[in-house]
């Protein structure tokens, strides 16, 4: 069993062993790495742990990520991992496992809290979301003033901060490539509609409603994180559609 730390460390320990497979001429340049799923049986970790291990070499430039195709080496890696690289960076998995704990409470007490100022405030949020979802800068910020609006209603100094830090852990080199690969307009909208349902119960001062919408959010935001990577990152699923018979073809 893994302790607490060492989970928490899992996709860049995980990371560590596909750089010296890389190293040691196992993976050479050019090579398709094996299936995701055949990763995480080899290295006995889940798939999810190799997803973000994938997003950290692919920020350091050792490998290429190419949707529906698979993922390859673009380059060698010498074997002697420096410090920046061994960096205990949270994955997005448990972000968001952290965000939902904290945010669902939140909401929940927001409902019982909101003045139709502050329900104002979260509709001028929803309406700038809204008109940016093709800005993937700018729909972010309104993303974030969304969240931090909902704690501001709380009116604790401290929820403020801490939902503004965890939004923020994701405003790095890895957290952008993450994006580059599952974010886009119709993972926005969709957002947008999951966001409406929140505030739709918190302006109704529903506790359990706005917990709820709170927590189906954070979850579909990571069904769309691991959605995605399944068919980006092995190429698998579209192999098994150009498999699967035409309408109109009959079994045999």
């Amino acid at each position: 069993m893994f302790s607490p730390v060492e989970s928490r460390r899992l996709y860049r320990q995980v990371a560590d062993q596909i750089r010296l497979m890389i190293a040691s001429g196992e993976l050479a340049v050019g090579q398709r790495l094996p299936a995701e799923r055949d990763l995480a049986e080899q290295l006995s970790v889940s798939r999810p742990t190799v997803r973000e291990a994938l997003i950290v070499l692919e920020v350091e430039g050792l490998v290429n990520i190419r949707m529906g195709s698979g993922i390859y080496v673009v380059r060698q890696h010498a074997a002697t991992v420096t410090g920046a690289e061994r960096e205990p960076v949270e994955g997005p998995f448990e972000l968001l496992q952290a965000r939902a704990l904290i945010e669902c409470a939140i909401a929940e007490e927001a409902a019982g809290r909101a003045k139709p100022d502050d329900i104002a405030l979260l509709d001028e949020t929803l309406m700038r979301m809204g008109s940016v979802v093709n800005d993937a800068i700018a729909v972010l910020d309104a993303d974030r003033a969304f969240h931090t609006g909902i704690a501001a209603i709380v009116g604790n100094a401290t929820l403020i901060r801490v939902t503004g830090e965890m939004f923020d852990m994701r405003m790095t080199p890895y957290f952008a490539r993450l994006a580059s690969h599952f974010e886009g307009p119709t993972t926005w909208r969709s957002a947008l509609d999951e966001h409406r349902a929140i505030r739709d119960a918190i302006a109704a001062g529903d506790a359990a409603g706005a917990k709820v919408a709170m927590r189906a959010h954070l979850t579909m935001s990571q069904k769309r994180f691991s959605e995605s990577f399944g068919e980006e990152f092995s190429g698998e699923e579209e192999r098994g559609r150009n498999k699967r018979p035409s309408k109109g073809t009959a079994k045999t």
